[in-house]
């Protein structure tokens, strides 16, 4: 499979990929907004403990405030838990 392009040159593999794992989802949505009563845009699921948390695209950044806290690099949007999945490390698609 050819390595991905960015910007005209060529993207090594990230090496963060061996860290997933197939997880379960450890909720149906973001905990800490739940519990604040707030919504969210879209929701992101942790490949390495499977934490679910509001997205980038929402108010509260949860997904990636639980990247921060715990090292956990690699996330996919939920519901499309087999696309694209985001590294938090090197903040772009893997």
């Amino acid at each position: 499979m050819p390595k991905a392009l960015h910007r005209g040159r060529r993207l090594r593999r990230c090496h963060h990929l061996t860290r997933v794992r197939v997880v379960a989802p450890n909720s149906a949505g973001c905990l800490v907004c739940l519990g604040r009563g707030h919504d969210w845009l879209g929701l992101c699921l942790c490949l390495s403990c499977g934490w679910v948390a509001c997205s980038d695209d929402s108010s509260g950044h949860h997904a990636r405030d639980h990247y921060e806290e715990t090292d956990h690099p690699v996330a996919v949007r939920l519901p499309e838990t087999g696309g694209p999945r985001w590294c938090y490390v090197h903040r772009r698609a893997v």
